[in-house]
């Protein structure tokens, strides 16, 4: 590949995870530039006939044009919202595997040259009882970009997460702080200046609240992410 490949995680869920890495493919797509996407594993599927249909995978396969099948951009897909591993229990079905993962990732790298894998929640949740997406983001090689839901609190969950992925040897791309919310707070007004303060990582872009990420944004990620 000529880009290596991103994991978008979050600080919690509901901060803009999937409408970030969409926004991202739709624009690195329009740049000519072949992109693939994965949502390796996805919670809260509602069920269509047999199926259970993973609606962030079929957004994130909507704005990058990727034409890889659905089991290789989504291999496992559960009706229970819960995280992955207590998914899989709830709904008294196989837990996700490692290596189904790793093998329809190595189907999305041969063809594209850049793969976005959004994960669920954030860094620590965990994928098995054994296996968090921290541990995916090492197993693949993925460089991490952290969507901050902009709001009451974010600060610490923020500079907790980049300690944790510190900790745990990941590759830290930088952070884009999205205004997951409409209503405007002094929190939300503040938080940008002190994240710049207290996080090592560089900001990657600032979103507003139903806003895409800017073309300066994107030519920065397609910077971090090239080998």
């Amino acid at each position: 590949m000529g880009l290596a490949a991103i994991l978008v995680s979050g600080t919690d869920t509901a901060v803009g995870k999937t409408k970030i890495t969409c926004d991202l493919a739709r624009a690195l797509m329009q740049r000519s530039i072949r992109v693939g996407v994965m949502k390796p594993v996805e919670t809260g599927c509602e069920a269509t006939g047999a199926q259970l249909a993973p609606a962030d995978a079929l957004a994130l396969r909507a704005a990058s044009g990727c034409q890889a099948p659905l089991e290789t951009i989504c291999p496992y897909r559960y009706r229970a919202q819960l995280a992955p591993a207590a998914a899989a229990e709830a709904d008294r079905t196989a837990a996700p595997d490692f290596g189904v993962i790793r093998n329809c990732f190595a189907i999305l790298a041969d063809a594209h040259e850049i793969v976005l894998v959004e994960g669920a929640g954030g860094l620590a949740v965990p994928i098995t009882w054994e296996k968090s997406y921290a541990d995916l983001a090492l197993e693949l090689n993925l460089k991490l970009i952290l969507v901050i839901g902009n709001r009451l609190g974010c600060i610490n969950s923020a500079v907790l997460s980049f300690e944790y992925g510190d900790r745990r040897g990941l590759r830290l791309g930088g952070y884009i702080l999205n205004d997951a919310d409409p209503q405007s707070t002094l929190a939300r007004e503040t938080n940008a200046g002190s994240l710049r303060r207290l996080l090592r990582a560089d900001c990657l872009g600032e979103v507003g609240y139903r806003q895409s990420l800017t073309a300066e944004s994107v030519d920065r990620i397609a910077s971090l992410s090239r080998r």
